[in-house]
């Protein structure tokens, strides 16, 4: 007998768009039996994105109700007893005008765990604002944090919905059902996205507990300050991610530079190592120079980087020089000569690059979607996983699943 894991699990789900079946889809990926139940009038409104809704629904079996008739209402709370989690992404008393709300279901179903993934949660002045990824961004202080010192810049990848949002709800989820296993009680799981997003900020809030202020857009440690920790042009447009944060990778870069580039033009960087290592040169007791290597090289970086401006202004001639030298050559040459020197050097890949990649085949992250690249689930496990089935098209199982009406 193996871990099957979440195979029996039976999960109706009435959200809409991405961040809740994306939510789902993990479930589903982990042996969930989820059940979109969706309008009878089109369907999740994601229906008209074919191919989002097709990645994001695999797996999935799809009914059809309307949760504003009675007769339906009936056909739901019957589901609601075989269940073990019903999701909705609907605004707070949304639910209760159907009579379909957590505290209507678990006197149906006590073990029921019962998921509401909204904006703002179902307390609080914004509980029924409406709002998309951006908004919860920008409230929860992480839109601040994107971009350079200009201005704030999107993301092109869900933040909110997806991270602060589908995946915590997620965790939530699982670890109800756990707890309603045991003890044979439900719960309600209520999960904001502005909350989940505010949460990923753990470097932000660390900041502001130490200088008492938010860090400023661009100018802390790995948002733009130190040039070992930034994005660098190469000859042909592309771009490398240098992350060599630490003084070992750093140096090691260096050192590959150095065996790359001609003698004056690394010595526009020499001012790097004396930097990282630490050494500072003084005035001795008798007008004597002298030299002293910390023994916290890093320690020293981050009080440089307590004023930000200062560290812009150190460190100005070494990014300089690091840009000038990375224009010499193309981004896939520099990511021959450094991405397996221990540097902390990629390229910056595009998607369709990144799904060729070789530690991606090699991880088998990417499944064929009926001839189409999807993504499979990125945690592995020692058991196997189901095969996924294409995203349902609408009612495709009402007779399978629902009472015939008289």
């Amino acid at each position: 007998m193996h871990n099957s894991l979440l195979a029996g699990i039976r999960i109706l789900d009435l959200s809409r768009l991405l961040p809740g079946p994306f939510c789902t889809l993990y479930l589903a990926q982990m042996g969930a039996e989820v059940i979109k139940i969706e309008e009878p009038e089109g369907g999740d409104y994601a229906r008209g994105e074919v191919e989002m809704f097709a990645l994001i629904n695999r797996g999935k079996q799809s009914i059809t109700l309307d949760l504003r008739q009675p007769a339906d209402q009936t056909q739901f709370k019957a589901l609601v007893k075989t269940a073990d989690v019903v999701i909705e992404s609907f605004r707070p008393g949304v639910m209760a005008r159907f009579g379909c709300d957590y505290d209507s279901l678990k006197a149906i179903n006590p073990r029921l765990v019962y998921a509401a993934l909204t904006g703002y949660g179902q307390t609080g002045p914004y509980a029924k604002w409406a709002g998309h990824d951006m908004n919860y961004l920008a409230y929860a202080g992480v839109l601040d944090q994107i971009g350079s010192a200009r201005a704030p810049e999107l993301s092109n990848v869900q933040i909110a919905d997806l991270a602060g949002g589908a995946l915590t709800c997620a965790m939530g989820i699982l670890a109800a059902v756990i707890g309603a296993g045991k003890t044979g009680v439900g719960t309600m799981v209520d999960v904001s996205m502005m909350d989940g997003s505010m949460a990923l900020q753990a470097i932000g809030l660390a900041h502001l507990r130490t200088h008492g202020a938010s860090p400023k857009r661009g100018s802390s440690m790995l948002t733009g300050a130190l040039p070992n920790y930034a994005i660098y042009r190469c000859r042909d447009g592309r771009h490398l991610a240098v992350g060599a944060l630490e003084p070992k990778f750093f140096l090691q870069m260096l050192k590959v530079l150095g065996e790359q580039v001609s003698a004056p033009v690394m010595a526009g960087i020499s001012k790097a190592f004396a930097l990282v290592k630490g050494q500072r040169k003084s005035k001795a007791a008798g007008g004597k120079g002298s030299s002293e290597a910390p023994k916290d090289p890093f320690g020293q970086l981050q009080k440089l980087l307590a004023n930000p401006d200062r560290a812009r202004l150190t460190l100005a001639p070494v990014r300089l020089a690091l840009q000038a030298v990375f224009l010499t050559k193309t981004r896939d040459e520099w990511a021959r000569l450094l991405s397996d020197r221990d540097t902390c050097v990629a390229p910056i890949l595009t998607l369709d690059e990144a799904l060729k990649n070789a530690q991606t085949q090699a991880r088998s992250m990417v499944e064929d979607d009926g001839g189409k690249p999807a993504f499979a689930l990125p945690v592995r496990f020692s058991v196997p996983l189901p095969v996924m089935s294409a995203a349902p098209t609408l009612g495709a199982d009402n007779a399978k699943l629902l009472v015939k009406k008289k």
